[in-house]
């Protein structure tokens, strides 16, 4: 079995947890985290924009491209930590949720955690990235709450109107 674990800030511990729970040792585990590259982008669109293109080197794309790149590296490094076993680690970049699909292709089984509205049960508990992944993923996801799951009592009727 090969699991591909999808790192994101805010609710990798879960991700991660949740491979320590399912894989057997010995099974590959990927940790993958895709960097976004749309702030860099603007960023260098502004700069030729508004600066001009003679000099390059006070891009402030390529500082925010070099402090993207350190971020997800040390991302990464805490899910190995927390793993405390082999694992592959997997730093791409580009549209996230194609990227997620792209890494899945081929393993049994992709872990993410819901990044939406986690406040209360339901489809807004998916952000868009995580819903296309969910949506198009060429093998089995396991969803994880990255907290406590919200209950699933329904609220107690209002009173009645007098």
């Amino acid at each position: 079995m090969s699991a591909v674990v999808w790192i994101t800030e805010g609710t990798w511990p879960a991700c991660v947890d949740a491979a320590l729970g399912r894989a057997a040792p010995g099974e590959e585990i990927v940790l993958l985290y895709v960097r976004d590259d749309t702030v860099a982008e603007t960023a260098h669109g502004a700069f030729a924009g508004l600066l001009g293109r003679g000099r390059p080197e006070r891009d402030p794309g390529h500082r925010i491209e070099g402090l993207s790149e350190s971020a997800a590296r040390h991302l990464l490094d805490a899910a190995a930590r927390r793993l405390g076993r082999p694992a592959r680690q997997v730093l791409t970049h580009g549209r996230t949720e194609r990227e997620v699909v792209e890494e899945a292709t081929g393993a049994d089984l992709l872990i993410c955690a819901r990044d939406g509205d986690r406040s209360r049960l339901g489809p807004h508990s998916l952000g868009p990235a995580t819903r296309f992944v969910v949506d198009h993923a060429p093998c089995p996801v396991l969803l994880v709450w990255p907290e406590e799951a919200p209950s699933t009592e329904l609220p107690p009727p209002p009173p009645p109107h007098r």
